[in-house]
């Protein structure tokens, strides 16, 4: 099962710069939201992070 996490980061998407905006379970609702609330700016853009959930290996 995959979540994907949405932020949003400066021009350069430098991780220090990232605010956590939602988990969402599909890529399309993640950006969806992005683009409903406007945090898409000139100086400003968009990440959207897989995390794979209930994956297990040996170390």
């Amino acid at each position: 099962m995959s979540v994907f996490l949405l932020f949003q980061t400066d021009r350069w998407k430098s991780k220090e710069s990232r605010v956590f905006f939602g988990a969402f379970d599909s890529r399309i609702k993640a950006l969806d939201y992005a683009k409903y609330n406007d945090l898409y700016w000139y100086n400003s853009k968009i990440v959207v992070v897989e995390v794979i959930l209930n994956q297990f290996g040996e170390v």
